[in-house]
């Protein structure tokens, strides 16, 4: 069970949706560099899914994200009929903090409804040199067996922590039959860091044989590189310098 808010000021999340999800979630959340953000929105894009379910949140600042004067909800759900695989594209910014409480609504959802695994996109802002830019991922001993076995070249990080919304995710995983990966990339600041996008689109057709090509990212990205933009600076402002450094290779 999720743990309650502590008093009624925390925030809250609950997970609507208009059909069964797949089997497999893969998430992108909206975090530096914006690389799984950006990765998840190509999939949803080039597999033409449609929009089955959102997150409703109370008690954070609220933004709207718009495109051609049409609104959408920050936290999304895409699916489609014929693919096993539902995507969450989570545009909202969730602080650390709770994010806990968002990976335990996510996790009661899941269980709720047949979700047996969640693979999350995301970008980390670590040193590195050129040989590290690759995906690596932290999962699940379930979750390795299943999907990182022969042919899955994606090395494990060495070491390190994760927190927030992630870090929730992994830790129920370890105690629950639900298998979670994270497969983590280098980023740097521009945002979206279209390198770091590519290398986790290409690792999730890898694992997920998606049939996605990802070259033409590139200029999906810049058709977004504006609206990213923006967002990245709002996460910025609202995050204390050096917030983002919190998972080391």
């Amino acid at each position: 069970m999720s743990r309650p808010p502590a008093d009624p000021t925390t925030p809250r999340f609950s997970v609507e949706h208009d059909s069964k999800p797949g089997n497999t979630v893969i998430a992108g959340f909206s975090s530096f560099g914006l690389a799984g953000l950006t990765a998840v929105d190509y999939l949803v894009d080039d597999l033409d899914l449609a929009e089955t379910g959102h997150v409703r949140i109370d008690g954070l600042p609220s933004i709207a994200p718009f495109t051609k004067g049409t609104p959408r909800h920050p936290i999304r759900l895409y699916s489609a009929p014929d693919l096993d695989i539902t995507l969450l594209v989570a545009e909202q910014f969730v602080p650390p903090a709770p994010g806990g409480l968002l990976a335990d609504a996510l996790l009661d959802w899941a269980a709720a409804n047949g979700v047996s695994e969640i693979a999350v996109l995301a970008g980390v802002p670590v040193a590195h040199g050129p040989d590290a830019h690759r995906t690596f991922h932290v999962a699940t001993e379930d979750y390795r067996a299943a999907r990182l076995g022969d042919g899955a070249d994606v090395p494990a990080m060495e070491s390190g922590f994760l927190d927030g919304t992630n870090a929730g995710l992994l830790e129920r995983g370890l105690d629950s039959s639900l298998g979670v990966g994270v497969f983590v990339t280098p980023v740097h600041a521009q945002a979206p860091d279209v390198d770091a996008a590519v290398r986790l689109v290409d690792t999730a057709n890898a694992v997920y044989d998606l049939g996605v090509d990802a070259a033409p990212l590139e200029a999906f990205a810049e058709e977004i590189r504006r609206h990213y933009e923006d967002l990245a600076e709002r996460i910025e402002e609202r995050e204390p310098e050096g917030s983002y450094d919190r998972m080391y290779m």
